[in-house]
């Protein structure tokens, strides 16, 4: 199962959970692909991947480029997190992806990414492919090669008004980028807090989409999370109470996410 993680909205921590639920799904016995669709390249860092600027290393913008079938293959590399018997690849992004947005206006642009990954990503369980806060074209590059999309937003207004819209493009522009069996499979809430403003958005997003398709646990906003994105690490590399009790809930959300995405499939 190919998954796009998104939301037109920034700052709602898609990144951080996105490596966290790879680890998680790693830990569970899944064979994990992120592929970093996104020029900032936050995922690839988190990931732990570093450029070589002297000896640049092939990177999923060069495939996308290039755009011959299975050419993804030439940019992989082993995912270094910090707790060393975690298994996740990688596809990395450097800034010069933003170069791809400018050709979106070619014949099959649009495709590039389902061109890439082509014959040879069936080996891993599961793909995860992290976007840019945008609706253009990288995200619907990746769209247009999942089988589903599921979105990361916090518990505030503009946050959940950027989930919309992310579930409506994909429910009604499905057909429009070649992926007509394309679905919406869920949300995941995160950086949650006993908020009074939480505590009614959370109310109104269980109305908006549905108790079913909201992805359980909600994360709660803690600090060993941001200080796991900072060192590249996965929350179970953190052995404090803290750590030990987001690695569970982050395994948690892994079957949650296993559960939904079969269902979707």
């Amino acid at each position: 199962m190919i998954i796009t993680i998104g939301n037109n909205k920034g700052g709602v921590g898609k990144t951080g959970i996105l490596v966290q639920l790879a680890a998680s799904l790693a830990r569970a016995n899944r064979s994990v692909l992120v592929v970093d669709l996104d020029p900032q390249g936050n995922a690839s860092r988190q990931l732990g991947w570093e450029d070589n600027y002297e000896n640049p290393s092939p990177t999923i913008g060069d495939a996308l480029r290039d755009a011959h079938e299975g050419n993804g293959a030439g940019a992989l590399v082993e995912a270094d997190l910090l707790d060393s018997g975690i298994g996740v690849d990688l596809l990395p992004a450097r800034v010069d992806l933003e170069n791809r947005i400018s050709e979106a206006a070619t014949v099959g642009a649009v495709r590039r990414l389902r061109k890439a990954l082509a014959g040879w990503t069936d080996t891993y369980d599961i793909v995860l492919i992290d976007t840019p806060p945008s609706l253009g074209h990288l995200t619907q590059m990746a769209l247009a090669a999942s089988d589903a999309a599921v979105c990361v937003t916090q518990p505030e207004f503009d946050s959940v008004e950027g989930m919309t819209r992310f579930r409506s493009f994909v429910e009604e522009h499905a057909e429009d980028i070649a992926n007509p069996a394309l679905r919406f499979a869920g949300v995941i809430v995160n950086l949650h807090k006993n908020l009074n403003e939480h505590v009614f958005q959370m109310d109104g997003l269980r109305e908006l989409v549905g108790e079913s398709e909201i992805l359980e646990p909600v994360i709660p906003e803690r600090a060993v999370i941001k200080e796991a994105a900072a060192a590249g690490a996965s929350v179970s590399e953190y052995k404090t109470v803290a750590g030990k009790r987001m690695t569970e809930m982050f395994d948690e959300l892994a079957v949650s996410f296993l559960t939904k995405i079969e269902v979707t499939k």
